[in-house]
């Protein structure tokens, strides 16, 4: 059996994309594959995209989730149940929901800053739509909400420069304190890993999608902060607008 061609993964190089021309190189009862995509799969703690594909002919097909496939670069963009599957080699726009991938950059990019700011190892998360959570291995740590609160929204004032950049593996290996995560560790094998650099504050492993500067993130809170186990604590976060 042939391998399925890889993806082009057009929100790896641009997160603003919201949409782009492609074609349809695969479908199956999963989805729809593209030679090109601005669709995040699911991954990461990230949610996948939903959107809309536009076809030549005319139809719309709504996508309701994005999924990674069976490669690095393979992406399924799911239908609706029932929608009709368009033809390999047809053309397409794909167009992303920006308004919710906007929201979800927003969090996630946040969800750095309180990597920043809790210093404890990273043991779950979520990056959610206006809202999003982390859980930290934390023996013996009083947190206290209004604190973690204030120093998110300095951070986030002082507007620091967002940019994603690579470090090869070996040199990853040599400085495992990047690392912050407990439970998933970054994908390794390609040569490469890519991380994200809050200028001065946070750099880390991460292949999600960000927003360019912490100002774009708005005002936040914490709203409250779990205890889920002996040394677990998640730490919950929400917009204020």
């Amino acid at each position: 059996m042939d391998a399925m061609p890889a993806t082009e993964l057009a929100f790896r190089n641009d997160a603003y994309a919201r949409n782009c021309t492609a074609r349809v190189i695969g479908t199956d009862d999963r989805g729809i594959r593209l030679d090109r995509t601005v669709f995040y799969p699911t991954g990461g703690g990230q949610p996948g995209d939903i959107g809309s594909l536009h076809l030549d002919d005319g139809r719309v097909i709504a996508i309701v989730d994005t999924v990674k496939g069976d490669g690095p670069d393979d992406v399924l963009h799911v239908p609706t149940e029932g929608s009709a599957l368009p033809a390999v080699g047809m053309a397409v726009t794909a167009e992303i929901d920006w308004a919710r991938r906007h929201r979800l950059m927003r969090m996630h990019t946040c969800l750095h800053l309180l990597c920043a700011v809790v210093i404890g190892d990273v043991t779950g998360g979520q990056v959610g739509d206006g809202k999003g959570r982390l859980d930290f291995n934390l023996p013996d740590t009083q947190l206290d909400k209004e604190a973690i609160t204030a120093e998110l929204n300095r951070l986030i004032q002082e507007d620091h420069a967002v940019r994603p950049r690579w470090i090869a593996d070996d040199e990853l290996a040599a400085q495992p304190e990047l690392v912050r995560t407990m439970s998933v560790k970054p994908p390794t094998g390609q040569g490469r890993v890519r991380l994200l650099d809050i200028d001065g504050v946070d750099l880390q492993p991460c292949g999600g999608t960000h927003v360019s500067r912490t100002g774009e993130i708005g005002p936040v809170e914490v709203t409250k902060i779990e205890n889920k186990g002996k040394q677990n604590r998640r730490i919950n976060l929400a917009f204020l607008s």
